[in-house]
């Protein structure tokens, strides 16, 4: 089952393939380019350029250089280190994530040189993918690098939603919440979007850099009081929301600006379209498969009990599914961190679960990030069964002092059961299965 579980997995990764998603929906026939359901007529252009930032950047750009050929212009795309790969005109830059860094600013900055360019016969490709919201980093006039930096930092470790964390994101940025778009007006843009985010909202999937922004300055404020950082955060990130949501600083591009009238924004793929993948294979292998959501949210541990609880229901009752089972969900829980640990929220998951299963027999649970990382780690998550919590204590380790201190990486990696798959290339959030034999 472990087996199957791996390749189950594999099989949502290739049916979210940046490259397959884009040739999905990008064709060119003649000097007609055909953008989902829009066409252009690339003779009504003088340039086409190519701008963007995520983990799956890269294939998403090989693709488009493939199908435009000679043209393409050129441009500029950053993507996370050890995502990188050749590619022809299209300039690739390598940057920090979670947290931005001086590589993400420096690859931003060649980007808005070729939006200041553009005019209205430049035609815009912007390539959008999860890790964008790092990747793309242009901090907004008087907020250094670093006080961002601090600012991502606490968001990431109070368990505040991404959309709360891109809030502040979008509002902290020269490019992020729709002024992407804003700042290349009036060229035509079309942004393609493997999106990592649950309900795969426009506004906050890369921090929605050519999207209308539904949040404002009094938003942000509110998610800092929610998590108890208004003394916390840097004094200087403080008074610049403040004077935003008292009109001194502009706010963020709304619905009905006029930047958007010339955007086209398309999503190319999603959780949904991997957790299609996985029930094919699941079905193909024999099991009896249920897809729970693609919507899954929440404090990993917590969403882990309800996934084991299924898992004993099946083997009780054979409900909600008879074994053979496959139970599918995705979506992207969150971890609160309270120690000082080593792990990511797919091994939180797969922790929380073990203790829940265990003792029990023919259970399987899996839990991975589709981009191949799982917070700080070289893994993309974990595997356990009903004898997993036995093997850790017999090599001394404590499971429940692992979950306390957020600590599941160090349990995983001497059982072996941590999931290594490098970088994906792909990237729309966390796979979870549950196999009952």
């Amino acid at each position: 089952m472990r087996e199957d579980a791996l390749n189950i997995f594999r099989a949502s990764l290739d049916a979210a393939d940046p490259s397959a998603c884009i040739r999905r929906n990008l064709a060119l026939t003649g000097r007609t380019l055909r953008v989902g359901e829009v066409c252009y007529d690339l003779a009504d252009f003088s340039r086409t350029i190519v701008v963007g930032a995520g983990k799956a950047s890269v294939p998403m750009a090989r693709a488009v250089e493939a199908i435009l050929g000679d043209h393409l212009t050129g441009g500029v795309i950053t993507t996370k280190y050890g995502h990188s790969g050749p590619l022809g005109r299209i300039e690739v830059n390598e940057a920090g994530h979670p947290l931005p860094d001086q590589k993400s600013v420096e690859g931003t900055e060649r980007m808005i040189r070729w939006l200041e360019e553009a005019d209205e016969r430049t035609l815009v490709l912007c390539l959008l993918s999860g890790g964008g919201s790092a990747l793309m980093a242009s901090p907004a006039e008087g907020i250094t690098l670093e006080e961002k930096q601090q600012t991502t930092q606490l968001l990431l470790e109070c368990g505040a939603r991404i959309d709360e964390i891109n809030a502040l994101r979008k509002h902290l940025s020269r490019v992020k919440g729709g002024r992407l778009c804003e700042m290349a007006y009036p060229a035509r843009v079309v942004s393609l979007i493997l999106s990592d985010v649950v309900g795969d909202r426009l506004d906050v999937i890369a921090s929605g850099p050519t999207s209308p922004d539904s949040t404002t300055f009094a938003c942000c404020l509110e998610v800092v009081r929610r998590y108890g950082l208004y003394h916390r955060m840097p004094e200087n990130v403080i008074q610049y929301l403040e004077s935003g949501a008292t009109g001194l600083v502009e706010e963020t591009p709304k619905q009905g600006d006029r930047a958007f009238d010339r955007c086209q924004n398309l999503i190319i793929g999603s959780n949904r379209i991997a957790v299609k993948g996985a029930r094919e294979k699941a079905l193909s292998l024999g099991y009896n498969t249920l897809i729970l959501s693609s919507q899954i949210e929440g404090e990993a541990r917590e969403v882990a009990k309800v996934h084991a609880a299924l898992a004993k229901e099946i083997r009780c009752s054979g409900n909600p599914v008879p074994p053979p089972a496959c139970l599918i969900s995705g979506g992207e829980p969150t971890v609160t961190i309270h120690g000082r640990g080593k792990g990511g929220r797919n091994q939180e998951f797969v922790l929380s679960a073990a203790i829940e299963i265990e003792g029990i027999g023919d259970v399987v649970i899996f839990s991975a990030g589709t981009d191949g990382t799982d917070g700080p780690t070289d893994a993309a998550g974990a595997v356990a069964d009903g004898d997993t919590i036995r093997r850790s204590t017999e090599l001394g380790l404590s499971p429940s002092k692992c979950l306390e201190e957020n600590d599941s990486y160090n349990l995983f990696e001497p059982l072996e059961d941590l999931v290594i798959t490098g970088p994906t290339g792909t990237n729309v959030m966390d796979i979870q299965l549950v196999l009952v034999r």
